[in-house]
């Protein structure tokens, strides 16, 4: 088993002289990895640059950032020729690993484009090293530059950063570093690829908490109304629980709950919809426990949240004094529900 610590540069229109490609917003022009074993040892390491196809004016901020010029990456190779080497190298099974969450869908949205065989068929596990560095040494929620990062385990500087192979070793070294085996079980998920059958969703419990990865809906209305996603059941125990605060959203997209099971106490319900590749939506759901002060400000925030869409209601209602208005319905309840409807 190795670990695969992948970071990617790319570039992307530069708004004036090119037009944005939709199939392709950011083109890879950069791969850099360093292969560890599974003692977490450095044993080897990759670096390629990329000959552009796609884009051939190097966008400023990435010209700033990254230092290279178009000039540089005509002497490399075309994306699949590098993509297959790397993957070669890669070995069978790798585990992968980045800084932060986007590397590996840009890979695959670049295979895509290329059409090349795909990595996966559905979510891919990873690690985010940025969120593990949380996990062991901070908060759980802040996320650390690299660079600061680096600093803060007092890790020397041995080359400059933001490049592809600088940067995948410098978050290689601080994966050595994290002692706690057990951080490394808080996996990711890189949903590129979304479950497409519920036998394919990811159902998977942490220590402090549980996720789901759900199947793909036409949209939102039919998610939030299947069963199994709207269900409060006991992520320990399996128990059907009793809503304590039933489920409300503050913006449409996240929404929240909070249940009580008699064995486990107080428990969080989190609902993200997201919207997948092909149009679709899909649902990532969290549950955790938590406090009886916790509860209390998310019954706040619930308070807040529907005062807020009582205010909205009353503004989409025209009044009855104003002989401009004109109501569809003659039954003010027939036009209130419609407009509760949208």
């Amino acid at each position: 088993m190795n670990y695969i610590v992948l970071d990617l540069e790319w570039n992307q229109a530069d708004g004036v002289r090119e037009s944005e490609r939709e199939e392709l917003p950011f083109e890879i022009i950069e791969i850099g990895a360093v292969k560890l074993n599974s003692d977490r040892e450095m044993i080897d390491q990759f670096n390629e640059l990329i000959k552009p196809q796609v884009y051939h004016v190097m966008h400023y901020v990435t010209r700033k950032l990254i230092h290279l010029q178009m000039s540089q990456l005509e002497k490399g190779s075309p994306f699949p020729e590098v993509c297959e080497k790397f993957l070669n190298w890669c070995g069978e099974d790798p585990i992968f690993c980045t800084w932060g969450p986007t590397d590996l869908t840009q890979l695959q949205k670049n295979m895509d484009y290329y059409h090349l065989k795909p990595l996966t068929d559905k979510p891919l596990a990873f690690l985010d090293v940025q969120k593990l560095f949380s996990i062991a040494y901070q908060d759980k929620k802040t996320r650390s530059s690299l660079s600061d990062a680096i600093r803060l385990m007092k890790i020397p500087e041995d080359i400059p950063f933001h490049r592809a192979f600088s940067d995948a070793y410098y978050t290689a070294k601080i994966l050595e570093k994290i002692e706690d085996d057990t951080v490394l079980s808080y996996c990711s998920f890189d949903t590129y690829r979304t479950p497409k059958r519920r036998e394919d969703e990811v159902r998977i419990r942490f220590e402090t908490y549980a996720k789901l990865i759900s199947m793909e809906y036409p949209d939102k209305s039919h998610a939030l109304a299947d069963k199994e996603i709207a269900s409060c059941k006991c992520y320990i125990c399996g128990r059907k629980c009793r809503k304590k605060i039933k489920w409300f959203t503050p913006n449409g997209k996240h929404y929240y709950s909070v249940s009580f099971c008699d064995k486990h106490g107080l428990m969080k319900g989190k609902i993200r919809v997201r919207k997948a590749e092909d149009g679709n939506v899909y649902v990532v759901k969290t549950q955790r426990l938590i406090t009886q002060e916790e509860m209390d400000a998310i019954k706040q925030r619930q308070v807040k949240a529907e005062s807020a869409k009582k205010e909205q209601q009353k503004k989409m209602i025209p009044s009855r004094n104003n002989k401009n208005q004109k109501v569809r319905s003659s039954k003010p309840e027939s036009f209130l529900r419609a407009v509760l409807r949208r």
